[in-house]
């Protein structure tokens, strides 16, 4: 079942409101707001998927709520549809300047509204497609690079602001080359689907799990102490473990493990998460030249510990 669409309506005036949400009650989840502090407030908590804004209202007319709704980075990718009485064309170039998404004047015709709306809602659809599919690996369904380089500039800096704790794993299949070599391609993408999934069964909905290239994958986990990040990281490599996929090519075989590197850092201002990211992966370059299968981790001073 798919969920409604939400629209946020500001207008100061009562009948508006109710013309208006009669008018796209049936399609979508209406909210409406009275003023235009309210419907910035509102547009900040509620996220909607779309906003319609009468230009003339009181204290704060549409273009000011407008102007700030821009300005605020939380509710900036908005579309904003102004419905307004004013007919003068500068107002409608204002409107647009702004970054409108469209400006439909009063009186309003019902099956213009809906149609309008309607294709404005569906924009908005196609795009959030496209941002999801634009962060996602094809291959594993997991988050892809990009996705994780959104998620940690954004962590890091509330770790920084919060003065909170964040890790970082990354893990490597040990001897991929190899099992590719054996059984080709096809059959190698498959324990990368099935590694992933591993992997993904062990982080909740407070980390992000990501493909970051060929069989390398990164765990982040703001907010997890280092203890409860490596009992994540210890259980992502016995599952992988548990999923006895044997290999036997020449004079190698064995079955498909994993090497992990871990992190964990309170960051301060000057602090960079890429060399956070570098210490993580370091840590996993250590691992796989000492006997791989195992965990490292990095601690304080420059010092490392094995955990397994």
């Amino acid at each position: 079942m798919s969920v409604k669409q939400s629209v946020l309506v500001i207008d100061d005036e009562k009948i508006n409101l109710k013309i208006i949400g009669d008018m796209l009650n049936d399609d979508v989840c209406i909210m409406m707001a009275k003023s235009g502090e309210q419907g910035i407030r509102k547009a900040i908590e509620y996220q909607p998927d779309l906003i319609l804004l009468d230009v003339l209202m009181p204290e704060m007319d549409g273009f000011e709520t407008m102007s700030r709704l821009r300005h605020d980075a939380r509710t900036s990718t908005i579309p904003v549809i102004f419905i307004t009485a004013l007919n003068d064309s500068s107002h409608e170039e204002k409107a647009l300047l702004m970054g409108a998404s469209d400006y439909i004047q009063k009186p309003l015709h019902t099956n213009i509204v809906q149609a309008r709306v309607r294709l404005h809602l569906q924009l908005i659809k196609q795009r959030k497609m496209l941002e999801k599919l634009a962060n996602i690996d094809p291959l594993t369904s997991l988050a892809n690079r990009r996705k994780y380089h959104d998620v940690i500039t954004h962590e890091w800096q509330a770790a920084i602001q919060n003065q909170d704790c964040i890790s970082l794993i990354v893990i490597d299949i040990d001897n991929f080359k190899q099992y590719n070599d054996c059984y080709g391609h096809a059959t190698g993408d498959k324990v990368l689907q099935q590694v992933a999934e591993v992997l993904a069964n062990q982080v909740s909905d407070k980390g992000l799990v990501a493909r970051y290239g060929g069989e390398e994958f990164v765990i982040l986990l703001p907010r997890h102490s280092r203890e409860h990040s490596i009992d994540v990281a210890r259980r992502c490599m016995q599952d992988v473990e548990a999923l006895n996929l044997a290999y036997s090519h020449e004079d190698f075989s064995g079955k498909v493990t994993v090497s992990v590197g871990g992190s964990t850092k309170s960051p301060s201002l000057g602090c960079k998460s890429d060399d956070f990211f570098d210490a993580a992966d370091d840590m996993l370059g250590l691992a796989k030249k000492s006997g791989k299968n195992r965990i490292l981790w990095k601690l304080a001073n420059d010092r490392q510990v094995v955990v397994e």
